[in-house]
């Protein structure tokens, strides 16, 4: 479904809060940033921040997912006070949301000016050659969540009504965080992402399926926000922290609590790297 009316609405009150808060109308344009599970706590790295909770939003409900912060805040990372546009939190299928709340935070970027967008998540690796507590960009994505963003009428103004989904991940724009983690000396594999409709973790049978269809990450988030971006001509960076490893023929019981941790000791790394790679956009 695509929610422009709302979108539009949620624009007008957020672009009159940071207006007031921020001189947001300064003309710069902000580079966008999606935070995922575990990893909220990177939107402190941020200065002269303004924070705006969701459920101050039209449109928007809080999420319910513990490690989400449910928030929009703008302000200025890294030595050249790039100006940021960050989605703490994300809503997802599994919690209830449908595709379009699953896609408003990106409609609402790209309102405000947002024409590059970084999104990062938290994963597990089924690629044997990766590590948990390693990082990921992502080259390319496999929507395995049944549900698309862009089902229903299709608002011309806003993008076709079918895109072209041959490169969802930029290739300059990766070619940039590679760079950049060679420079940071962070190690930083490159793979296919596949997104699932959870919340239920991956089976043995499952995991070693998306394995043979060519994924080396699997998560419950990222594909649907990705195709609502590029239907909106956004250009897309995709970075993940694998909390977790998934070895089909030894698999080990992982819980959310475990994944959280992880994703935040492997977010200092990563927080690291957004900054490197903001500071060179």
């Amino acid at each position: 479904m695509q929610n422009f009316p709302e979108v539009q609405l949620a624009v007008t009150a957020l672009k009159a809060r940071f207006d007031a808060e921020s001189g947001f109308a300064s003309g710069d344009e902000p580079i966008g940033l999606i935070l995922g599970t575990g990893l909220s706590g990177l939107g402190a790295s941020l200065e002269d921040a303004v924070r705006v909770p969701w459920e101050e939003l039209p449109g928007f409900r809080a999420s319910t997912v513990q490690s989400h912060s449910g928030c929009f805040a703008l302000g200025r990372l890294g030595p050249g006070r790039r100006l940021v546009l960050a989605q703490e939190g994300r809503r997802h299928l599994y919690e209830g949301a449908s595709p379009a709340e699953v896609c408003m935070g990106v409609r609402v970027m790209a309102g405000l000016g947002v024409r590059r967008l970084i999104i990062t998540n938290a994963s597990g690796a089924i690629n044997p050659q990766f590590d948990a507590g390693g990082l990921l960009c992502m080259t390319d994505q496999i929507n395995a969540t049944g549900r698309s963003p862009l089902v229903g009428p299709n608002d011309d103004a806003a993008g076709p009504r079918f895109p072209d989904m041959s490169a969802p991940f930029d290739a300059e724009l990766r070619a940039l965080a590679l760079e950049c983690a060679r420079r940071e000396g962070i190690r930083l594999e490159r793979g296919v992402y596949i997104g699932v409709l959870g919340p239920q973790l991956e089976t043995p049978a499952e995991t070693r399926m998306y394995r043979q269809w060519g994924a080396d990450a699997v998560g419950m988030s990222t594909v649907l926000e990705v195709i609502a971006a590029r239907h909106l001509g956004m250009r897309v960076l995709g970075l993940s922290c694998m909390t977790n490893k998934n070895l089909p023929d030894c698999m080990a019981p992982a819980t959310i609590e475990e994944i959280v941790a992880t994703a935040e000791k492997s977010g200092v790394a990563l927080a690291r790297l957004l900054t490197a790679v903001v500071t060179s956009m």
